[in-house]
């Protein structure tokens, strides 16, 4: 990200840190970062880069990964099950949708919503009938901000890792473990 030498001060406090502590991060000594503060010195061009530089890896630092919130424990369905199985495994984990998985990999999603649909419509027995379109995958070091964004358009985001499904984030666990 480009910063200005204006904004250093803001940005350092911003983060909590003293002078001494951006300095240290960024290998240069407190009292530069004191005049550049002050606007009484113009820092060279490789002194500016390593302050930006720390102040990009506090920000990095900071961000929550999808790995970090998500729930280990996928509850999920197969495509040829039943939707009465669909709806005692929700109605057990007290879960209104779930992932429908086949051979490790996501292919669809059922919820509360469709199996109501699709119970009134009459569509179908399995899952497979009437089954959605199948839920973004992040990885586990994708950010809470790429997260909450995609979350906002599907009811669940699932998370892998090395191409293996290893988590899942809904509404519900973003709110109860992020936003405290």
């Amino acid at each position: 990200m480009a910063y200005e030498l204006e904004e250093i001060k803001e940005i350092r406090k911003k983060f909590g840190l003293t002078q001494g502590g951006l300095a240290a991060r960024a290998g240069v000594s407190q009292s530069l970062i004191a005049k550049i503060e002050a606007g009484r010195l113009d820092p060279t061009f490789s002194k500016a880069q390593k302050i930006f530089d720390a102040i990009d890896s506090l920000g990095k630092k900071k961000e929550i990964k999808a790995g970090e919130i998500m729930s280990r424990r996928i509850i999920s369905v197969k495509p040829g099950e039943g939707i009465k199985t669909a709806i005692e495994k929700m109605k057990k984990s007290n879960i209104s949708q779930m992932p429908v998985i086949e051979d490790h990999r996501s292919i669809g999603i059922v919820s509360e919503s469709i199996i109501l649909e699709a119970l009134l419509n009459k569509k179908g027995d399995k899952v497979k009938d009437i089954m959605g379109d199948s839920a973004p995958v992040v990885s586990k070091k994708g950010t809470i901000n790429a997260v909450s964004n995609l979350l906002r358009f599907y009811p669940m985001v699932l998370v892998s890792d090395g191409g293996e499904l290893k988590g899942i984030i809904t509404k519900s666990d973003l709110l109860g473990k992020v936003y405290k």
